[in-house]
């Protein structure tokens, strides 16, 4: 996991060989950033990381400038690597929540200027991630949300559709309210 641009920029961190999580690969993330820093001044930008894995989006975030990040982890050992790295980098400006995404989805009502969300490929309810943060209105008016998936799913009927992206085999659809 490399940190692609801002304070952190080129710090690499490694997370456990026991971790499964699939991080956002770093030619993707870094593609993903070139687009939204023409449209997003992260300094003023609080963004929520939904399905946190090793933290590489929130971090990339904190990096980037962003006050503050809320990330949310349900795995134990990930939560656990990504509290670390944060002590490591001395960042007090993020908040880690150890919560199912879905549980949490039920109860927050903050809103956020910037959502991205990476739910594991083989997640059973996968699809309903992106309705589920729409639904619930979370999105400052003109924030961003970004959900990345597969090539099988086509979130493009969905309300605040703006466009897709794809690298490689990382694909993003981007919402925009």
């Amino acid at each position: 996991m490399r940190i692609v641009s801002g304070k952190y920029k080129g710090r690499r961190f490694s997370p456990p060989s026991n971790f499964k999580a699939r991080p956002t690969t770093d030619f993707a993330k870094e593609n993903l950033f070139n687009i939204l820093n023409n449209e997003i001044d992260w300094e003023e930008t609080t963004a929520l990381d939904l399905f946190g894995g090793t933290g590489s989006i929130s971090f990339e975030l904190i990096s980037r400038g962003c006050p503050f990040v809320t990330c949310v982890e349900k795995q134990h050992n990930h939560a656990a690597f990504i509290e670390k790295v944060k002590a490591e980098l001395k960042i007090s400006n993020m908040k880690v929540l150890k919560l199912d995404v879905f549980r949490y989805l039920e109860s927050i009502s903050t809103k956020f200027d910037f959502i991205f969300a990476d739910p594991p490929y083989d997640l059973k309810n996968f699809a309903d991630v992106p309705c589920l943060v729409l639904e619930k209105d979370l999105l400052n008016e003109g924030g961003v949300f970004v959900q990345e998936h597969s090539k099988e799913y086509d979130f493009s009927t969905l309300p605040l559709f703006r466009e897709k992206r794809e690298y490689g085999s990382v694909h993003f659809s981007i919402f925009e309210k």
